[in-house]
């Protein structure tokens, strides 16, 4: 049989080339170099479609809708996250590849650039996201009440950004990229800085320089600790591997908005309603709560169980269904923690190392990333809500990548058709004439 060309074989495999060369340098599929490209036997490619092809709707007897059973509603097209074999690509690169290296400059600003360009790799150059030209959104948070959580001013922050955007209803793909680096840029300059409330010094630290990281921006808005280039690139990295994750909950409701033609402050917002949950976004405020119990003395089987009872959904931070071998993104993260050298992250890994060696002992299941961020937040002294913040920050990045995409469909696609199971007229009457 003739050999397929690269194009050839991942239009068969339904991936982009770059994934395909992800699949050759992890020796999943053979190719033969030829005098044009790469070739791949036909056969082989058909015998790895075939073993990689999810089962979305398992059948049950008589034939229902999807759905009607708790399986997927649908099967939606994305080329944004990839997850295979135990690992995350994002736009056909490995998750690990988008962090910085050691030493590194930060990657998140040049990350969400380049999920709007759809070329190439990250540029190592990428200017910081731009900032909005008002304080509106700074303006809003003030009037809320002092103990307002962190996520209820990303909320009102969205809200204020808004409103004071006239581009907004713009949908075209280069619009949407310049409405969402402004949007994240504005969340996070909108998040009160802890250093100037425990410092007193606003005049001095209430303005970030023109040309700051994301991830330096967000970092005196989570903690007053100082930061120094080893902790900022475990905050940056948590927000590269946090930037999108397939179609989790709040993803698809970020889509179903777009579906719907809502600008991408809406398509957000929808995202921040589904992400802002117990077994969500807020994942990690249970884990940081769980840590801080086993660091100040408490038995960590013991603080397991109470965690597990309160949670109700399992050990928080632990067991991700689409890793079975281990969240790829908490081991990324962990590890960046034990390469700052930093006494403080030393101690926290040392909470989470008592808590991690019970439940592998107990249950064999592994650590989330929603441990990781919990770790962090327990290591420099960040708020319980800190994980939550990065992940909202984060993934926001990825709705407006899925807007953006979303956009370019069919409108109202994404509306599935309900499955009635609910008493019909005849069940009402009879019920009715029981009665009287």
């Amino acid at each position: 049989m003739d050999a397929l060309t690269a194009a050839q074989t991942a239009a068969r495999l339904g991936v982009r080339t770059e994934t395909l060369y992800a699949y050759v340098s992890r020796g999943l599929i053979a190719r033969e170099r030829g005098a044009h490209g790469s070739l791949f036997d036909p056969l082989e490619v058909e015998r790895f479609a075939r073993a990689r092809r999810r089962v979305t709707s398992p059948s049950h007897g008589a034939a229902r809708p999807a759905g009607a059973d708790g399986s997927p509603l649908a099967v939606i097209d994305t080329d944004i996250a990839l997850i295979e074999d135990g690992e995350l690509w994002i736009r056909g690169v490995p998750i690990d590849e988008l962090v910085a290296a050691e030493g590194g400059e930060p990657r998140f600003d040049a990350v969400v650039r380049w999920l709007f360009e759809r070329t190439g790799l990250p540029q190592a150059d990428a200017p910081p996201l731009e900032r909005p030209g008002s304080d509106a959104a700074r303006h809003v948070l003030a009037a809320l009440p002092a103990g307002a959580g962190a996520f209820s001013r990303l909320l009102a922050a969205v809200a204020a950004l808004a409103a004071e955007d006239p581009e907004r209803y713009d949908l075209r793909a280069e619009t949407v990229a310049r409405v969402a680096t402004r949007l994240l840029a504005g969340l996070v300059d909108a998040l009160p800085r802890l250093d100037v409330e425990r410092s007193g010094t606003a005049s001095v630290l209430s303005t970030d320089r023109p040309a700051t990281p994301v991830a330096a921006r967000l970092w005196p808005r989570l903690t007053a600790l100082p930061a120094g280039p080893a902790r900022l690139r475990v905050l940056d990295a948590a927000l590269v591997v946090l930037v999108d994750h397939d179609m989790a909950a709040s993803t698809l409701a970020a889509r179903a908005a777009a579906s719907a033609r809502a600008h991408p402050y809406a398509v957000v917002a929808a995202g921040f309603g589904a992400l802002d949950s117990a077994l969500h976004g807020a994942v990690s405020a249970a884990v940081h709560a769980l840590l801080r119990q086993v660091r100040d003395g408490a038995d960590p089987a013991s603080a397991v169980a109470t965690a597990t009872r309160l949670g109700g959904a399992g050990i928080p931070g632990f067991g991700q269904l689409l890793y079975p071998e281990g969240d790829p993104r908490a081991r990324l993260l962990l590890r960046l923690m034990r390469e700052t050298a930093d006494p403080r992250a030393e101690a926290a890994l040392q909470v989470a190392e008592q808590v991690v060696t019970v439940v592998r002992a107990r249950t064999g299941l592994h650590p989330t990333v929603d441990l990781a961020l919990a770790v962090m937040a327990l290591a420099w002294e960040m708020p319980a809500d800190a994980g939550e913040t990065v992940f909202a920050v984060a993934r926001s990045a990825g709705w407006c990548a899925h807007a953006q995409d979303e956009y370019a469909r069919a409108p109202l696609r994404l509306r599935p058709i309900g499955h009635y199971v609910g008493p019909d007229a005849a069940d009402l009457q009879r019920s009715g004439s029981n009665a009287r």
